[in-house]
């Protein structure tokens, strides 16, 4: 596991491994991670799966499914081959990838921490980079930036790259085009360098760990953070507070040389604390936080000895908890790289910290056919589950008897991940309740999220109502989940992502991430806010007895929520998909619940007919990734097969009265469908804080399979409300304005795909 230099290929198009060693080892608890086989003979005794095969894109060699004809048979083909990607334990695995400044940062944490890599994960780690590296100019990012240009150009040399390898010479030359040579470089990317000691502390604004002595009613102490940045500022302040930095070798020496056009040891290193690359600046510093900067830079001169150990022996502390508190998974991947090299700073090589933390790795490093990059968290595999198991229900593809062994295997998954207790540490390591929760991805990672527990819920509520299946998960832990999220409303009625909101709104003003915007504080989502909603109501209906005037009362101000949050054109902005259609579904779904739909509620009739308004001659819908960057739509190149889902399945929960453009989106998708039952890959799906992407590959089943199911009752529903003339064709606003259905819902003009 050493670092030794490798020798590659120019490009990353043919595998640096053979895929045909390579596993998906499915653990206890949802626990995914892959294993590279390495002889002929393990992998003869242990042959690869569907799931194995198609994660990897090789051929997975399944039959041809039927062609067809209608979205129901879609739907099912769908499943038919989306069955074959369930694991033995009952969850879908997926890659949940996507950030370009993900991966730099488990290889410098690793490299610094002397944690190695197997040389199969080193070689594919290295062709991710070169897949992911833009093809015009060779830098990293959506569109090259510095901060992810200069990460992963870092990662690269050290994983044993060479300097003169055609691909670092061209990341090279787009790095000091940018501006390297002024040191522009986010804050993060700072940070990364000056642990990996190629960049000096004295360079970035101060993170000082003794924010964590001050009173804990101090308005802006870390605890009333985002949960997220507060939960990276922890090992950060350690970090910088001990002026963390890896030891002096060869390949350190040649990076001050490659990375910068100015001699290493001439450089002034204060004046270069803001300068920020303009390409990568999306949260501009605020005047306040500039201020805070030079009195925090002052302190930082003349610290006190004794109050600089006890804030990093506090910061240290909060680490230890968090990562005794998710099973050294820690909430993310940044803290949990972060984390890893304070304990290993403090604690060494032989300890249990670096034992677990090196186990726990491999949760995030997942392999596709580009290569091996990290992941966002390890895993979603409950967001997942959640959303299959309902599509499955609510289409009735649950009466085949098929179908019925997966959605039995996904509760036994799913009563298996919902979280039991709080949090090992909960009170000392300001954690919210987790007791009846589900996470966004395992147990063992152990935070609540609000819309995972509705999800969760709705999905486990929806299977135990089955005939076949048994009650495994008992109503007094459903009413722990309803409990759970009960906790979590704020006072306007909406509700956040991991808990309330804790500090005050002036906190954003101090924002230091540059790249990142929201992420101060805790913010109210209408798609959190929604699956709440309807987890809500669905447990009502079954459960009436049980709280119910807070579960009314949640609802109703909840509601109201929805309708301030809606935008003066019709629809919701989502903060966690992509981005007007994915906000939009959940809440106009959310509304139908209480009774609001297109000919009932002004909010749900706005909704629909901007959607409407925006749907492609093609019959579907493409928003670009920079809709959530700029907060109003933008087209995106390409019709999206899986916002075409989302604007659909809007329009059915409000109720929309005329067939035509369902109609239209059930024909792109079941176009789009391939003759195994499959869909291909097309953008990726999910965001966060405003300028981050990330996959959510799982989706482009789990949603057409919803959409067609629910699309195929839908239009028969319309259809026998419609009067039908002489010829058999349907009018009235069945049509909608050009488009009918005949009297079997099928769709008249589509062949059968």
């Amino acid at each position: 596991m050493s670092y030794s230099p490798l020798t590659v290929p120019a490009s990353g198009k043919a595998h640096f491994t053979d895929y045909s060693k390579w596993r998906l080892v499915v653990g206890e608890g949802g626990r995914h991670t892959w294993k590279y086989l390495k002889s002929d003979q393990e992998a003869n005794e242990w042959p690869q799966t569907t799931l194995d095969k198609f994660w990897l894109g090789l051929p997975t060699n399944l039959p041809e499914l039927p062609k067809a004809r209608d979205p129901l048979e879609a739907a099912q083909n769908g499943y038919t081959f989306y069955k074959q990607l369930q694991a033995h334990d009952g969850h879908w695995p997926g890659e949940y990838g996507g950030p370009m400044f993900l991966l730099p940062g488990l290889v410098i944490g690793s490299y610094v921490s002397g944690m190695g890599f197997e040389e199969e994960e080193r070689l594919e780690m290295i062709r991710y980079l070169f897949n992911r590296a833009n093809p015009e100019d060779g830098g990293w990012g959506m569109q090259s930036t510095m901060f992810g240009t200069a990460l992963n150009y870092v990662a690269l040399r050290i994983l044993g790259v060479d300097r003169e390898h055609p691909v670092c010479v061209k990341a090279r030359g787009i790095m000091h085009k940018l501006g390297m040579w002024r040191y522009r470089v986010s804050r993060m990317g700072k940070f990364w360098l000056a642990i990996l000691n190629v960049y000096e502390w004295e360079g970035l604004n101060p993170v000082p760990p003794e924010l964590w002595l001050l009173p804990d009613s101090i308005p802006f102490h870390p605890h009333k953070w985002w949960i997220h940045t507060r939960t990276v500022y922890a090992p950060m302040s350690y970090l910088y507070g001990i002026k963390f930095k890896a030891e002096e070798n060869d390949l350190i020496l040649s990076l001050r040389e490659e990375l910068y056009t100015k001699c290493y040891y001439s450089i002034y290193w204060p004046s270069h604390r803001n300068n920020v690359c303009e390409r990568d600046l999306y949260s501009p510093h605020s005047l306040i936080y500039d201020v805070a900067n030079v009195v925090l830079a002052g302190y930082e001169s003349c610290t006190l000895p004794p109050l600089r150990k006890a804030a990093c022996n506090r910061a240290y502390h909060l680490i230890v908890l968090e990562d005794e508190n998710t099973g050294y998974q820690t909430l993310g991947p940044v803290s949990k790289m972060m984390n890893l090299v304070a304990r290993v700073h403090v604690e060494g090589r032989d300890s249990k910290a670096y034992r677990l933390h090196k186990e726990k790795r491999l949760d995030f490093m997942w392999i596709g056919d580009e290569g091996m990059m990290m992941t966002g968290t390890n895993g979603s595999q409950l967001w997942d589950v959640g959303f299959i198991t309902q599509a499955v229900v609510e289409t009735g593809l649950v009466k085949r008897p098929e179908n019925q062994e997966s959605l039995f295997h996904a509760l036994t998954w799913l009563e298996k991940a919902q979280i039991l207790d709080n949090p090992r540490h909960f009170a000392t390591s300001y954690r919210h309740a987790t007791k009846g929760a589900w996470g966004f991805s395992t147990k063992e990672q152990g935070y609540t999220v609000s819309d995972c527990t509705g999800e969760g819920l709705k999905a486990t509520l929806y299977i135990q109502d089955l005939p076949f299946a048994p009650k495994l998960v008992p109503e007094r832990r459903l009413c722990d989940a309803v409990d759970v999220m009960l906790s979590l409303q704020n006072p306007g009625g909406g509700f956040a992502s991991y808990e309330v909101i804790r500090g005050p709104a002036w906190l954003e003003l101090l924002n230091p991430a540059e790249v990142f915007a929201d992420i101060m504080i805790e913010y109210t989502y209408p798609e959190c806010t929604t699956s709440v909603i309807t987890a809500l109501s669905h447990f009502r209906q079954r459960y009436p007895h049980y709280r119910s005037k807070d579960i009314d009362r949640t609802i109703k101000d909840a509601v109201v929520y929805l309708h301030k949050a809606q935008y003066p054109e019709g629809v919701w902005l989502g903060s966690w998909g992509i981005c007007f259609t994915y906000a939009t579904q959940f809440a106009l779904e959310s509304l139908s619940l209480v009774g609001e739909t297109y000919e009932t509620s002004a909010a749900a009739k706005k909704a629909c007919d901007y959607l409407v308004s925006k749907q492609r001659a093609d019959g579907g819908w493409g928003e670009s990734y920079k809709t959530c960057e700029q907060m109003k739509w933008v087209e995106h190149a390409e019709t999206q097969m899986v916002q075409t889902c989302w604007a659909a399945m809007s329009l059915m929960y409000a109720k929309y009265p005329y067939a035509e453009p369902i109609q239209k989106a059930v024909r792109l998708v079941m176009d789009r469908q391939l003759p195994d039952g499959s869909w291909p890959q097309e953008a990726i799906e999910g965001v966060f804080n405003k300028t981050c992407a990330i996959a959510y590959p799982n989706f482009k089943f789990s949603f057409p399979i919803w959409m067609l199911g629910k699309a195929h009752a839908y239009l028969l529903e319309l259809s026998s409300r419609a009067k039908v003339d002489g010829n058999g064709n349907l009018n009235g606003k069945a049509n909608g304005k050009d488009g009918h259905a005949n009297g079997n819902g099928h769709l008249n003009g589509h062949n059968g795909h």
